[in-house]
């Protein structure tokens, strides 16, 4: 079941009303169990996988607390978990490369490998917590004792498939927490869930179909028209994957759990180190915590720091999918990333452009136009992440960046403005509304004094209005989840 789906909505509130009926003391387990029923609804041989994962992590932290400061140990338990996520994730990626390599060197297929694996859902979210965990206790965090809760930790349903990536000192102390039923959960929570529900129903799904347009054959389209497919994606994947964010969340908080946000309004990122401080909050914070500064963070020398950020983006990049596109687009941001911090310190030791800096009516504008520039820079990488044929993702690129052609065919002046105008202006519309639907409340949401205290009834009809729109601009197709193939 995928959070939109009507076993979804019939599933949670089944959930909801056992877990606040149940003693305490059986809370937890019948959570577990949920979760894991909601995990092998998918697939149900995935519960060989996360099982005997889960199993090892904990038994191994548990070693590891003996002598937490024992290298060697950490080095195993780091090592066997991203052997699983290499076989599961990337053995058919190698493999094909490596096929692909000796079929370029001999000019014939020496090798055919045909392994047929399937991608466990979620594998790479609960990877990256089990080596947060195992690096935790390296240290000095104490393990966590119970079974049930270290596996909830892992299999928790709101946060399991696309994460966001959790914390378990955090999530530890919530679960030990004695919460008793409060209306405030609800309050809170749905909302939430149907601002996620409206985010991926009305905006992504239907962005998706536009979009669909232009990456399959960007050749019929200019250099303009296809500017407005890379924006229609950005927006696509922002609205598909918050959207799953804020459903995950809102199920989270009806059971009295807070799960950390992962987006902050990533689009009006000044710079591209801003913007990963806002997109994909718990990933880039993980990488920076588990990758960055182990590989020697900011305190090396300048050399250095490069690669590190270099590597850092690569390597995330990587984790977001087993194909070339992924690594070439996370490539493509460690080298932004590079960029913006050489700039950033030339400006800085560069006295005349500090001066001019600071007059307000320069800085105002530099500002304005680190923006736009920012979010034009996000939109080209987004076209690596997109198009996995790297060739076509380059003539969509360099068609975007020249301009040319002009017009998208010689007998038809900017066919996505004539042949495809109805679609176009649909989903402008309904991007724009939402936009201000869901995002102003949803601010607020975070700030309980605002939307918290308004009228019952104001916040019902709210919520009745999005749940309106989304069926009546509800798409003829479903599209799954951006982040569910990670």
């Amino acid at each position: 079941m995928i959070f939109t789906s009507a076993e979804y909505i019939v599933f949670l509130p089944i959930i909801v009303v056992l877990f606040w009926l149940l003693p305490r003391v059986c809370r937890l387990p019948m959570l577990l169990v949920a979760s894991y029923y909601f995990y092998m609804s998918f697939i149900p041989q995935f519960i060989l996988l996360i099982l005997p994962m889960t199993l090892f992590n904990w038994l191994w932290g548990k070693l590891m607390a003996r002598d937490h400061t024992n290298k060697r140990n950490l080095a195993i338990g780091i090592t066997a978990n991203l052997i699983v996520l290499a076989i599961f994730k990337y053995a058919n990626f190698f493999a094909d490369s490596f096929e692909h390599v000796t079929k370029l060197a001999t000019g014939k297929d020496v090798f055919n490998f045909d392994w047929h694996i399937i991608l466990p859902l979620g594998i790479s979210f609960f990877t990256f917590e089990f080596i947060h965990y195992l690096f935790e206790i390296y240290r000095g965090k104490k393990p966590i004792d119970s079974f049930v809760v270290f596996a909830l930790f892992a299999a928790f349903f709101p946060t399991q498939i696309a994460g966001p990536i959790k914390r378990y000192p955090d999530f530890l102390e919530q679960m030990k927490a004695e919460n008793k039923i409060q209306l405030a959960y609800f309050d809170e929570g749905i909302p939430l869930i149907i601002i996620g529900m409206a985010k991926k129903i009305l905006l992504a799904d239907n962005l998706a179909v536009f979009v669909q347009m232009g990456v399959s054959s960007p050749y019929n389209y200019s250099g303009l028209e296809l500017w407005l497919f890379a924006y229609a994606f950005a927006f696509q994947i922002y609205f598909d994957f918050s959207g799953y964010t804020d459903i995950g969340r809102g199920s989270a908080m009806l059971f009295g759990y807070h799960i950390p946000i992962n987006f902050n309004m990533p689009y009006i990122a000044a710079n591209i180190s801003d913007f990963w401080r806002r997109w994909h909050v718990s990933l880039s914070t993980w990488l920076r915590d588990y990758l960055f500064i182990p590989l020697g963070g900011s305190r090396a020398s300048h050399w250095m720091v490069n690669r590190n950020l270099f590597l850092t983006m690569a390597l995330g990049g990587l984790w977001h999918g087993a194909a070339w596109n992924f690594v070439v687009w996370g490539i493509y941001h460690g080298l932004a990333l590079i960029v913006h911090r050489e700039f950033s310190q030339w400006k800085e030791n560069t006295l005349a452009v500090k001066d001019f800096l600071a007059k307000p009516a320069m800085a105002n504008c530099f500002h304005y136009f680190s923006l736009f520039l920012t979010f034009q820079t996000v939109c080209i990488g987004w076209v690596f992440f997109r198009i996995q044929d790297i060739t076509l993702a380059w003539v969509m690129i360099r068609r975007m960046v020249t301009l040319r052609p002009f017009y998208s065919l010689p007998e038809h002046k900017f066919l996505v403005m004539k042949a495809e105008l109805p679609v176009v202006v649909p989903v402008v519309i309904i991007m724009v509304a939402l936009l201000l639907l869901s995002n102003l409340p949803l601010s607020a949401l975070n700030d309980k004094k605002v939307f918290q205290n308004l009228p019952a009834f104001v916040k019902a009809a709210y919520c009745a209005i999005l749940i309106l729109t989304m069926i009546i601009f509800l798409p003829d197709t479903s599209q799954p989840f951006i982040y569910f193939q990670f």
